[in-house]
């Protein structure tokens, strides 16, 4: 596996140990349907979260969640969908971005609930 990739994964292991301490459950991890891709599917009360995990070793060219392109959000809404419609489930849904920065000299966790809206 490449470093990026690791690297990655370590972000979205620090998002998952941080949505656990805040006693979010977790329902899926990198779902993968056709194109569609979410890393964190997850349960808080009545909503379904749509988590993208974005992980940076620096902010010097802008914030991690600045990465979350407007396409980006465009597939995770569609694949979204999908998830319902294949797992028949009805909850409403949230999207929502953790972005990580990770080095030698710094680790912190951005929770951003409501990120974006599905709107068409």
């Amino acid at each position: 596996m490449a470093e990026h990739n690791d690297f990655g994964k370590m972000g979205e292991s620090m998002a998952l140990a941080y949505l656990r301490s805040k006693g979010i459950e977790i329902i899926e991890l990198n779902w993968h349907y056709k194109k569609y891709e979410i890393d964190i599917i997850a349960k808080e009360g009545n909503l379904l979260l749509i988590i993208e995990v974005k992980t940076r070793r620096t902010n010097y060219f802008g914030e991690p969640e600045e990465f979350v392109k407007r396409s980006k959000q465009k597939q995770l809404i569609e694949g979204a969908n999908a998830f319902l419609e294949l797992k028949k489930r009805s909850e409403e849904i949230r999207f929502d971005i953790i972005s990580v920065l990770y080095n030698a000299h710094t680790s912190k966790i951005n929770h951003i609930p409501d990120a974006y809206t599905a709107i068409a």
